[in-house]
C-alpha cells in the first residue's frame, strides 16, 4: 500500500500507512537508514471489555489528513462494535529529532470502562535484524533500543503518569512473533531485555467514563549516543509534548504561507493540495540538501529498491518548484550539494544516497564490449538549467560567482564536448526515463537549455569567451535537433536515435518527452507549427481513453503495466506536461479551461492527505508505484505558478497577493 502521510525535520523522516502506523523510520537521513526496514509496522491496540483489537482489525475505519496547512497528522479511528474513538495528532518536531504522538481515546459508550492502550515498537537498526538490544530503563522511565550509533528512547504520559505496563522480547526469531502478542491478553510479561531481532511494546491503562476521553502522549527520541537520547527525553518533559506538538504546527503554517498565492480561479482543493505539495517536498529534503525521490519503501517489496535517492532529474525539478514558491534557502542547499557531487569530467552520476555516496545504479560502464558513460547526461544539463531559473528569481549573484568554475563551467564544458563532431547532437546516454541508450531528444534539449543557462551565467560575470563558446555549442544542438529529430512523417519527435557504422537509426516511439523537452527548454516557441502537431498526436495517442484518463509516458511502457491495450499507465509529471504546454499557449482567460480541468484532476487523483503517487491504474485510479513522488509535487507546483504567470501576463490578476 502507498503511505498516507509523512513528517519530518531533514534528519527524521516517518512515514504513516493507511491505517495510521508508522512504516518508515528514517534516521539520521531522509531516505537513508530506514531503521524499521523491510515491511514492518508499529502497531497499536486497545484491550476493552476482554477483547483485543489491532488497528488493523477491519472493523476500525480510519481517515488520515494533515491538519491544514501544517505538517502534523489528523487521523481518525473509529471502532462501532468497540464503540470507541481514537485521535492522533502527530508530528516530528522541527527543532529536534523527536516523533510525538498524542491520541485521545474517547469513550462512545453510555457506561464507564477500564481500558488499555498499548504501543509497540520494532526496529531493525541500521536496517539490520541482528545484534539491536532493547531494554526498560526505570530511571527514565522509557524503552531503549540501540545498536551503535542508532538509539531511539520510547516513552510517554498521560495524566502526568508513565506507562503502566512493557515488556522487551524477540521477533521473527527462534518462532517468535513478535512481543507485540503478548499484549493480546490485556497484560504484559515485562521481560526487562532482549538482544537480537528485538521487539517491544508499552501500556497504559485507561479510565474512561461516558462520553468522555482521555489523552495519552507518546514520543520516540531519535539519537546518535544514549546520552544523547536521555537528553531529548528531559526536553520533552521540561517543554511539555503538548508546546512541541504547538509550536511545530505554528512553524509550519509560517513556512507554508510564505508567499500569499493568489490562486485566482482555482478550486480550493487545488490550492490546497498545492500547499500540501510543499509540506511534502519539504518532507523529503535532507539538511544537506539532497531531495529524494520519496520514502516510501513498500516499493521494496514489488522491486529490488526502494525511492529514497536523489536523482538529480528529479530533484531539480523539485528543486525548480521550491525556488518558485520562494524557498531559495532550499533550492540552494541543492544546488551546492550538485556543486559537491559533479565530477572531475563535469557529469553527474545516475543517482546518490542522501548522505552524498552514489545509490545503486543499473547503466553499465561497457556496451558490446565499448567504453561507454553509465549516466542520464539530462541530469547534468537540468541542474543547470533549474539553477539559471533560481537565479533569475533571487538574483543571488554571490553564490553564482562561488560556484561558476566548480559547477557551472565545468558541466557546460562537458556538456559543449560530449557531442558527435559530425551532427552536432549530443553523444549517447540513457534517457530520462533510465531504460534507453542513445541521443533522446528530450536529453538534446535539456543540453541545449543548459548551455544557453551557462552562457547567461557567463554573461552576468563578463566571461566573454565562455559565453560565446556555450551560445555557440546551443544553437549548434538546436539546429541539430530541428535536422536530425524531428519526424516528420508522424508530426512528432524521435524518442531517440543512435548511430550505427555511420547511419543514424532513429527510435519513433511516441514518448510525451520528446515533445515536451522541444517546448519546456526552447528549442522552439509554443506556436510552431511543429510543436502545434506534436501537442495534437500527444493528446490524440497518449491520453489514456478510460474513465480515468491522464497522460502516458509513451507508446507501449510496460513499468508496472496494467493492460495493453492503452499506451501506458498515466503518469502525473506527464499529465502536467501537457498542462503546461496549454497554460504556454493561452492567449486569453478562457483558454485556461483546458489546464483548470486537468489541476482539478490532479487534485481528486491525490489521497485525502494530498499524496500523489508517480503514476495511476488506468481503470480504477488507484496510487501505483512510489507514493509520494516528489517530482509529481514538485510538477503541480511548476504548474500552478506558470499557470498564475500567465494569468499575472494577461493582466488578469497578481502571482500573489500582498503578504497579509
Amino acid at each position: 500500500m502507498p503511505r498516507s502521510l509523512f513528517l519530518g525535520n531533514g534528519n527524521l523522516l516517518v512515514g504513516l500507512d493507511h491505517l495510521g502506523q508508522v512504516r518508515d523510520f528514517y534516521f539520521p537521513h531522509v531516505g537513508l537508514e530506514n531503521q524499521l526496514g523491510g515491511d514492518l509496522s508499529h502497531r497499536i491496540g486497545l484491550y476493552l471489555d476482554g477483547e483485543f483489537s489491532w488497528l488493523t482489525d477491519p472493523r476500525w475505519q480510519t481517515t488520515i489528513d494533515y491538519e491544514k496547512e501544517t505538517m502534523a497528522s489528523a487521523i481518525t479511528a473509529k471502532n462501532q462494535r468497540l464503540k470507541l474513538e481514537l485521535r492522533f495528532l502527530d508530528a516530528v518536531y522541527n527543532e529536534r529529532d523527536i516523533f510525538l504522538r498524542q491520541v485521545t481515546v474517547k469513550n462512545l459508550a453510555e457506561r464507564s470502562r477500564p481500558a488499555k492502550i498499548f504501543f509497540h515498537q520494532q526496529f531493525q537498526i541500521y536496517e539490520i535484524g541482528k545484534g539491536n538490544t532493547a531494554y526498560f530503563d526505570p530511571d527514565h522511565e522509557a524503552i531503549i533500543h540501540y545498536k551503535g550509533q542508532r538509539v531511539f528512547l520510547i516513552t510517554g504520559r498521560s495524566r502526568n503518569k508513565s506507562f503502566d505496563d512493557y515488556s522487551v522480547g524477540l521477533f521473527q526469531a527462534e518462532g517468535r512473533e513478535g512481543t507485540w502478542r503478548d499484549a493480546e491478553d490485556g497484560r504484559l510479561s515485562q521481560n526487562p531485555v532482549e538482544h537480537g531481532s528485538v521487539d517491544s511494546v508499552i501500556g497504559f491503562t485507561l479510565s474512561l467514563e461516558p462520553g468522555q476521553s482521555q489523552k495519552i502522549n507518546y514520543w520516540i527520541a531519535a539519537a546518535k549516543t544514549i546520552k544523547e537520547a536521555k537528553a531529548l527525553q528531559h526536553y520533552v518533559i521540561d517543554k511539555s509534548p503538548e508546546h512541541l506538538l504547538e509550536t511545530t504546527q505554528n512553524f509550519w503554517r509560517a513556512w507554508v504561507n510564505k508567499r500569499n498565492f493568489s490562486f485566482y480561479g482555482l478550486s480550493p482543493k487545488v490550492a490546497g493540495l498545492f500547499k500540501k505539495s510543499l509540506l511534502i517536498i519539504r518532507s523529503h529534503v535532507d539538511q544537506n540538501g539532497s531531495i529524494i525521490a520519496s520514502g516510501d519503501s513498500a516499493m521494496l517489496q514489488y522491486g529490488r529498491d526502494t525511492y529514497g535517492y536523489m536523482w538529480p532529474r528529479d530533484a531539480a525539478f523539485t528543486a525548480l518548484a521550491l525556488a518558485r514558491a520562494g524557498y531559495f534557502d532550499l533550492a540552494k542547499k541543492f544546488f551546492e550539494l550538485c556543486n559537491e557531487l559533479i565530477t572531475d569530467e563535469g557529469y553527474l552520476l545516475h543517482k546518490y544516497h542522501p548522505d552524498k555516496s552514489p545509490g545503486s545504479s543499473w547503466h553499465p560502464w561497457v556496451k558490446n564490449g565499448q567504453k561507454q558513460l553509465a549516466i542520464q547526461e539530462d541530469e547534468t544539463a537540468l541542474v543547470l538549467y533549474a539553477l539559471y531559473e533560481h537565479y533569475l528569481l533571487s538574483r543571488d549573484l554571490e553564490f553564482v560567482e562561488s560556484i561558476y568554475n566548480s559547477l557551472i563551467k565545468k558541466a557546460a564544458e562537458f556538456i559543449a564536448g560530449y557531442r558527435d563532431p559530425k551532427t552536432k547532437l549530443p553523444l549517447g546516454s540513457y534517457d530520462l526515463w533510465e531504460e534507453k541508450f542513445g541521443t533522446a531528444t528530450f536529453t538534446a534539449a535539456a543540453a541545449f537549455g543548459a548551455l544557453r543557462a551557462a552562457a547567461g551565467f557567463a554573461r552576468l560575470l563578463g566571461k566573454e569567451k565562455d559565453e560565446k563558446k556555450y551560445g555557440r555549442a546551443a544553437e549548434e544542438i538546436q539546429l541539430a535537433i530541428k535536422k536530425y529529430l524531428v519526424d516528420r512523417k508522424n508530426n512528432f519527435f524521435y524518442r531517440l536515435v543512435s548511430m550505427e557504422g555511420g547511419r543514424i537509426i532513429p527510435d519513433r516511439t511516441l514518448d510525451i518527452s520528446s515533445f515536451y523537452g522541444v517546448f519546456r527548454f526552447g528549442v522552439l516557441e509554443p506556436g510552431a507549427p511543429e510543436l502545434t502537431a506534436a501537442a495534437a498526436l500527444a493528446e490524440k495517442k497518449l491520453c489514456c481513453q478510460t474513465p480515468i484518463g491522464g497522460v502516458s509516458r509513451y507508446e507501449g511502457d510496460r513499468y508496472y503495466q496494467v493492460s495493453s491495450e492503452i499506451p501506458g499507465n498515466p503518469w502525473i509529471v506527464t499529465t502536467l506536461w501537457l498542462t503546461q504546454y496549454y497554460i504556454a499557449q493561452a492567449k486569453k482567460e478562457t483558454d485556461l479551461a483546458t489546464a483548470k480541468k486537468w489541476l482539478n484532476w490532479v487534485a481528486d487523483r491525490a489521497l485525502p492527505s494530498g499524496i500523489l503517487s508517480e503514476q495511476l491504474n488506468p481503470y480504477t485510479g488507484e496510487q501505483i508505484s512510489a507514493a509520494p513522488l516528489s517530482w509529481s509535487h514538485g510538477e503541480f507546483i511548476n504548474t500552478i505558478i506558470q499557470y498564475l504567470e500567465k494569468l499575472e501576463e494577461l493582466g488578469i490578476c497578481k502571482v500573489c497577493n500582498p503578504v497579509k
